[in-house]
């Protein structure tokens, strides 16, 4: 096997591991700063491209403004369905939500998510097996790594990955599209906060 191959799985295995059995064992303060060493770590490990750099980021910022704007409106307009109001009533919400929108999601989600799969790992991925295939591994590592949230949250395990495998498809698509991090960070960003907003929002009244 060669070497670009075997450092790409074996990263890919890694980091399921880590997401499924050491981070869930993190104490929930140390979390977020924890995950966003992790990927920042990583970046500056295999000096992955990030195109984050002033001169680069300016295409990242078109796309990713234009698909934030879309999914704040879908999720908004989602908050008049009887049925979808029903399912976020029944979400756990957390003990600090100022903390969740501001720390949580933005760092020890967004960044840590952005830089560790669409940077690191689909590059790597992308040395190993081309473009689409790194794109393809990142996008089923990210959707593995989401199998103890489902867990944790009692949501269906197999569904969850399905999602975030998908997702994390459409964020590559969106690095590689753009040049950079900024557009899958400003989706990313925006999916889970207009999320976790709405259900503040449905819990509250």
């Amino acid at each position: 096997m060669r070497t670009n191959t075997l450092r790409a799985l074996l990263l890919a295995g890694g980091l399921v591991a880590w997401s499924t059995l050491v981070d869930p064992r993190l104490p929930k303060r140390w979390q977020p700063a924890v995950r966003a060493l992790l990927g920042t770590g990583l970046v500056a490990l295999t000096r992955a491209p990030t195109g984050l750099h002033p001169t680069r980021v300016r295409p990242g910022l078109r796309w990713g403004a234009s698909a934030a704007a879309a999914i704040t409106a879908g999720t908004a307009a989602t908050t008049a369905v009887p049925a979808v109001r029903a399912v976020m009533r029944q979400r756990e919400l957390p003990s600090d939500p100022i903390g969740w929108l501001t720390l949580r999601i933005p760092i020890g989600t967004v960044w840590a998510e952005e830089m560790t799969y669409r940077a690191v790992l689909a590059n790597l991925g992308s040395g190993a097996f081309g473009p689409r295939g790194g794109r393809l591994l990142q996008a089923v590592a990210f959707g593995l790594s989401h199998i103890a949230d489902a867990r944790a949250t009692g949501a269906p395990v197999l569904g969850t990955v399905l999602v975030t495998g998908g997702a994390g498809w459409v964020f590559g698509w969106l690095a590689e599209r753009s040049g950079g991090l900024a557009a899958p960070m400003l989706t990313h960003l925006a999916l889970n906060e207009a999320g976790a907003l709405a259900v503040l929002f449905v819990r509250r009244r």
